[in-house]
């Protein structure tokens, strides 16, 4: 994975883990759409908020992942000449999967616009079991559903980096 140059805009760390673990490192991408005050975000069954995104596939830009990863989850076409890196958010904890593992996760964020058509979703059976779907929401709504909903931690990390954009606190970017 060709490694750049990105600014850390939050660290989570659990610290429920020891240093011998063995680690499983993941590295996705995020995408923050907006269209008239509106996000477009990731809405499960449940009714919490996903920010749109996922993991980079071996060999693939970080680009190509969030134009690939957009369109999966939402059918939103990611315009290339509008894509804005925000920075990384670092997770750290045991995986919740495995115990005994170190997990630690590099969630790169971005602005970016979509184009006015769709294309077909390609989501996964977990995505489809969960009743996620495309939702255009107010920041202050997906903020306060997902502090009523969610205790998960991908939820949490998303609702904090609405909140920073919200509050002006990442220099340059703004909701």
């Amino acid at each position: 994975m060709k490694m750049i140059d990105m600014k850390s805009i939050l660290i989570l760390d659990d610290k429920n883990y020891t240093d011998d673990m063995p680690v499983f490192e993941k590295y996705a991408v995020r995408g923050i759409i907006v269209r008239d005050g509106m996000i477009a975000m990731q809405k499960a069954g449940f009714g919490y908020y996903k920010v749109l995104g996922g993991g980079v596939d071996p060999g693939e830009s970080y680009e190509d992942a969030l134009v690939r990863e957009v369109q999966e989850e939402s059918g939103l076409v990611v315009k290339r000449d509008t894509i804005r890196m925000i920075g990384e958010v670092l997770e750290c904890r045991e995986d919740l999967y495995e115990k005994g593992k170190k997990f630690v996760c590099h969630s790169i964020y971005y602005f970016c616009d979509a184009e006015d058509y769709m294309k077909e979703t390609n989501m996964t059976a977990s995505e489809i079991r969960d009743g996620y779907h495309l939702s255009w929401t107010k920041p202050e709504n997906i903020i306060s559903e997902n502090r009523r909903l969610s205790d998960n931690p991908w939820v949490d990390r998303d609702t904090k980096v609405i909140e920073m954009l919200v509050n002006g606190e990442l220099k340059g970017f703004k909701l």
